[in-house]
């Protein structure tokens, strides 16, 4: 029932897994603070000592079965070293999923041997303490900023959308769960606003969030900071 950090990051293999099982948290946290899906959908795991729901397939919801299903492709992505960003977008009109009311940005970075040297980052190798710490506040980042927002409508729908490093990606590579795009970009109604909530560096990957959503759903979190 725990979600357990290594005690040393020593292979790509060991930080592979770190970077998927936060992806989990961080979407499952997304989706059950913004209500997206039921109660039901959700089950209780406890990273250190922070309680988290982790989405799990649900017969009664098709929509959290969809959603895992769309993880395990991203997984398969991820894997190979193609993913560069999985975007996770709130969109209300069925007929039109281009045009968003919010997205959430996961952004990757891969290195062939070692710890990263560039991301502007000084050039010593990086401790499963500090990939640790960074892991968790990013999930109480996550945690604060989604009580914060003003509430999504009542009917909306996702959808998600991967990005690939194209110099190292097959052209015709899907993974599960994942056609071609037909349009390569989202636009908003209204004004949108960018935050960058943080990011999680590990000697083999490194993980960043932002969030985009419409303006005035960001004005109680403008207020609090």
């Amino acid at each position: 029932s725990a979600i357990v950090f290594p005690k040393k990051i020593a292979t790509e293999q060991q930080s592979l897994m770190l970077v998927k099982r936060l992806l989990a948290v961080a979407v499952s946290c997304i989706t059950y603070l913004r209500g997206i899906f039921p109660e039901s959908a959700y089950g209780t795991r406890y990273m250190e000592d922070v309680c988290v729901k982790i989405l799990r397939e649900d017969k009664n919801c098709p929509g959290s079965t969809q959603l895992v299903k769309w993880m395990l492709g991203c997984y398969d992505a991820l894997q190979k070293k193609y993913l560069r960003q999985i975007v996770l977008a709130v969109y209300t009109h069925p007929e039109d999923p281009q045009t968003v009311t919010e997205c959430y940005h996961f952004k990757f970075k891969y290195t062939h041997n070692g710890p990263l040297l560039d991301f502007g980052r000084s050039e010593s190798p990086i401790s499963c303490a500090d990939t640790k710490r960074a892991s968790i506040l990013l999930i109480r980042k996550i945690y604060v900023l989604m009580q914060s927002l003003s509430p999504l409508p009542n009917d909306i729908c996702l959808t998600m959308k991967l990005l690939y490093y194209d110099e190292v990606t097959p052209p015709d590579y899907q993974p599960p769960g994942f056609k071609e795009a037909e349009c390569q970009g989202l636009l908003f109604n209204e004004e949108p606003t960018h935050l960058n909530v943080g990011e999680v560096p590990t000697p083999f990957h490194l993980l960043k969030l932002r969030v985009t959503t419409e303006k005035q759903r960001m004005e109680k979190v403008q207020r609090d900071i």
